[in-house]
């Protein structure tokens, strides 16, 4: 066996010693190290996993918010069709108002037109010496206020047939029109007098 000094073997040992103090020291500073990457790891797990939640919030947030603007949205476009849709029925009732006005107008113009042109007949139930009688209208179609010398006369109904005139009066005689008869007109005029049955 070799032989070995002791100083060498002493500084064999320092050597040894100061190898296991910078073993221990780098050891600890291997841990130290590790703490900080596992703290630091942590943080940026806790970090990401925030952000992560974060960013599922706004996305659901959003979501919520786009649907709920979308249900009221699909809600006011509703009731905006129901505010349109009653619009347009209250115009379409307005436009069958009118319509039966312009009827009424064109009736009272046909029947003018046919009782200027045509031969009708119609039932006398008065006359008057003054053309001051507030009894007649130029809006209604069934009334002739007609001058036959010296009087103005007051006709009921216009008719195309002598039969339907005489009908009428029979109806007029039973609620107190007595003296009610039949004459028949052309163009504005009275022709004659017709037979009262």
């Amino acid at each position: 066996m070799p032989f070995i000094e002791e100083t060498d073997l002493l500084d064999l040992h320092k050597d040894i010693e100061k190898s296991q103090i910078i073993n221990e020291r780098l050891l600890d500073q291997i841990k130290f190290k590790n703490k900080d990457l596992r703290r630091v790891r942590i943080q940026r797990n806790v970090l990401v996993g925030i952000t992560t939640l974060f960013i599922l919030g706004i996305i659901g947030l959003t979501s919520f918010s786009v649907g709920v603007n979308s249900s009221n949205n699909q809600q006011n476009n509703l009731l905006v069709s129901i505010d349109s849709l009653d619009a347009i029925k209250a115009r379409i009732d307005n436009l069958k108002e009118q319509n039966q006005e312009l009827s009424l107008v064109k009736e009272f113009y046909l029947a003018k037109q046919f009782l200027e042109k045509e031969k009708i007949y119609s039932v006398q139930v008065k006359s008057f010496v003054d053309n001051n009688v507030t009894l007649t209208s130029d809006a209604l179609t069934n009334t002739l206020f007609v001058k036959t010398n010296p009087f103005y006369a007051y006709s009921l109904g216009t008719f195309e047939t002598l039969e339907e005139a005489q009908k009428f009066r029979k109806q007029l005689v039973n609620i107190g029109f007595e003296d009610a008869f039949v004459a028949s007109y052309k163009d504005g005029e009275r022709l004659q007098i017709e037979d009262p049955f």
